[in-house]
């Protein structure tokens, strides 16, 4: 595994100086040299205050992606878990919504903390639940439900917005983007991201007695309420994160693991900081790619990665099936 993170590491490390290297407005060697001597400069300006902390920004939302996808497969013995199958993200993005049609989002911070006001919700909700129902299957009903009923109340918040330009805002918000992300937005993900990976390495140990099943498990003494509310308030935790700073971006949660799973046979233990540091590099990479494509308008973010990564996905579901056939 230290192989696999030092080679994830790296390519973070490349991504990241890609991304601040390239956009939309291309910058000579002298105008590099300029913003490395003079960060107040325009170059500068461009380099430090606008790409680099968009580049950030979209490690940290795609390794909170990555790792709540890594725990809620973990915890529910299903390759098909993401960040949005318990609700989590749909919840959120209905506490942001709801900021910003009611004119909230005029106030620093009021967006964010509402859309982890949601999560935080959700995440209750779901421990709740789980402390009554034991069945993982039950759990990702009951968090079908909540997403589905926080998508419809999404949608009706929208539909009945009295100002077009606040549903304008509530739609490209819940497209996701890192479109103008500045060091602040930095400064919400990255904390709760830390909370939330503390919380998964205490997990971890859980997640791997997990894997041999449930019954096994609870013969050996594994105490399955305590992993659960660690596994949810982590997983609640870093998809809150994501989501307030981001909106809502697909597929990086289900997808980050998969990558990674063969490398570390299937550990969900091992699996957890892989998970992460390949949701990052895939979500910088598909800014980058975003940024660069010759557009009128800017992709957002959560549209480029359904349309580029659900095609990596089938591929990884295949080769997954002749596997299995073989």
């Amino acid at each position: 595994m230290t192989r696999l993170t030092l080679i994830l590491a790296a390519g973070i490390v490349l991504a990241l100086i890609l991304a601040i290297s390239f956009g939309e407005s291309p910058l000579s060697a002298v105008q590099f040299a300029q913003a490395f001597t003079d960060p107040a400069s325009g170059p500068g300006e461009v380099l430090w205050a606008v790409r680099a902390p968009r580049a950030v920004t979209a490690l940290l939302v795609g390794a909170a992606l990555g790792l709540s996808g890594a725990v809620m497969q973990g915890l529910l013995r299903n390759p098909l878990a993401d960040p949005g199958v318990l609700g989590v993200s749909a919840v959120a993005a209905l506490g942001a919504a709801s900021a910003i049609v009611l004119g909230a989002a005029v106030l620093p911070g009021a967006v964010e903390a509402s859309a982890l006001t949601g999560a935080g919700l959700a995440g209750g909700l779901l421990i709740l639940f789980s402390s009554r129902v034991r069945s993982p299957e039950a759990l990702i009903l009951f968090g079908v439900a909540l997403s589905s009923f926080a998508g419809a109340a999404t949608a009706l918040i929208f539909n009945l917005s009295p100002s077009p330009i606040a549903s304008a805002e509530v739609m490209s918000w819940l497209l996701g983007s890192v479109q103008n992300r500045s060091w602040i937005d930095v400064l919400w993900v990255a904390p709760t991201l830390a909370m939330s990976a503390g919380l998964s390495m205490l997990a971890a140990p859980g997640l791997k007695m997990l894997s041999l099943g449930e019954e096994t498990a609870q013969t050996s003494g594994l105490p399955m309420a305590r992993l659960r509310l660690l596994a949810l308030l982590a997983a609640a935790l870093a998809t809150g994160a994501a989501v307030a700073v981001a909106g809502v971006i697909g597929f990086v949660g289900l997808a980050a693991p998969h990558l990674v799973r063969a490398a570390v046979r299937g550990d969900p233990a091992r699996l957890l900081v892989p998970a992460a540091l390949a949701g990052g590099l895939m979500l910088v990479g598909a800014d980058l790619l975003a940024r660069i494509t010759p557009t009128d308008q800017e992709l957002k973010l959560g549209v480029f990665t359904a349309l580029v990564g659900a095609p990596l996905f089938a591929l990884i579901a295949w080769r997954a099936a002749r596997e299995w056939r073989l």
